[in-house]
């Protein structure tokens, strides 16, 4: 069991690329990644599972099939199961990511930014 401390802004401070996300900790089957973002993502769903995006700084889009959740910092917004989303960042957003162990930040679309899940 982790017993560390873990600064979300330090953490952040780590990350240098955009659309990596970085495991900060974990909770019973939950990861709870930090990433950056910029630009426009790739479209996709999470089939099992609900996405839950908190933003820390900056300006985020969800972009829907029928409509646009704006997000700014410290907004959540949780992406149900099987969803289609595609986020988007007009400029840099720092967020945190709340998903089961073993989820793929591309869903079912895959793809060259598929990432592996890197540890801080």
């Amino acid at each position: 069991m982790e017993s560390d401390v873990r600064n979300v802004s330090a953490a952040l401070d780590l990350i240098s690329e955009h659309w990596q996300p970085h495991r900060l900790t974990s909770i019973n089957d939950y990861d709870v990644k930090v990433v950056k973002l910029q630009g426009e993502f790739v479209w996709h769903t999470h089939p099992d599972t609900d996405e839950l995006f908190l933003v820390r700084s900056g300006r985020l889009t969800i972009q829907l099939r029928d409509r646009d959740v704006e997000l700014g910092p410290d907004d959540v917004f949780v992406v149900p199961a099987g969803v289609e989303h595609c986020p988007r960042a007009d400029e840099e957003v720092s967020a945190l990511l709340f998903e089961p162990k073993g989820t793929v930040n591309t869903g079912d679309a895959g793809g060259d930014r598929t990432a592996d899940l890197q540890e801080l």
